[in-house]
């Protein structure tokens, strides 16, 4: 792995989002792209009659802008020292603008193998995002993303699940993740969670015929499990083998299947799950 890129809110959840990043770095080998987008103070106008604010455009309030704009940058450049001094190769990246767009430029510039995103739970980084940046992030960039939830501080990622419905052709993406199960020393689970709210097309044995073809895995590497939701299964057998990394594919979805047939799990997880979600995307 080549490049990892961090977006951080100098938030505590940032800090889980690094550690996370440090955990799968090869220091001789990867990158870290420390990303904050700095998203300038704008005034609502309308809040005082006859639509003046005090000190806008005066020198006070410039000045206060400038100085709260040297510190975010002085913060970034230590969060990147730091990692540093640790034996990481690392380099700051400073944008302005949407967090959703600056992480689709910076994308775009850098062509990241992986994107880690810290998710805080009020009002913070995720938060801000539900429903355009962080779902966009998570089921539409050209890598794949790591979300790092509140309730996570990762130490290691060695307990591994992989959620899949055997619905649809995954093996580049499990290519990819056994790749990375052997830089981490981790143990794969592929689980299949029945519920009737999922549908089920196709037979599951073309699917995992085809997986036992392209990778040595054992029988007891495979497991079902029912659940009334599909959501609920896979956290709870998460939560029963003390898994430390969840993985799911994300694929395009025609409207009527993403809204009205099969609303999308992935970006349900995204949003609520409390184990780290690390999401591929199918071709």
């Amino acid at each position: 792995m080549n490049k990892i890129l961090i977006p951080i809110d100098f938030s505590e959840n940032a800090e889980h989002a690094l550690a996370a990043a440090k955990i799968i770095a090869d220091k001789e080998a990867t990158k870290l792209l420390v990303l904050h987008a700095y998203q300038p103070y704008i005034a609502d106008v309308n809040i005082t009659p006859g639509n003046v604010l005090p000190g806008i455009d005066g020198s006070d309030f410039l000045s206060m802008s400038s100085e709260l704009e040297v510190e975010y940058q002085k913060r970034l450049e230590r969060y990147v020292d730091d990692v540093i001094a640790e034996g990481y190769q690392a380099e700051a990246i400073w944008a302005i603008g949407s967090v959703q767009s600056t992480v689709s430029e910076a994308i775009e510039a850098h062509n990241p193998n992986l994107v880690i995103i810290g998710r805080t739970g009020t009002g913070g980084f995720l938060d801000k995002l539900i429903g355009s940046s962080a779902t966009s992030i998570g089921l539409n960039s050209n890598c794949p993303v790591l979300v790092i939830p509140p309730q996570s501080t990762p130490k290691k990622f060695q307990k591994v699940v992989y959620a899949t419905q055997f619905e649809y052709d995954e093996t580049d993406i499990l290519r990819e993740v056994y790749v990375l199960m052997n830089h981490l020393g981790a143990n794969l689970t592929l689980l299949k969670i029945k519920s009737g709210s999922q549908p089920n097309i196709q037979a599951d044995h073309q699917y995992i015929d085809e997986i036992k073809s392209n990778f040595a895995i054992a029988e007891d590497a495979i497991v079902f499990r029912e659940a009334r939701h599909v959501l609920d299964g896979i956290e709870d057998y998460c939560d029963e083998v003390g898994a430390d990394l969840l993985i799911m594919s994300a694929r395009e979805r025609s409207f009527i299947e993403e809204f009205l047939i099969n609303p999308s799990v992935t970006r349900k997880l995204i949003i609520d799950t409390h184990v780290p979600l690390l999401v591929f995307h199918l071709k």
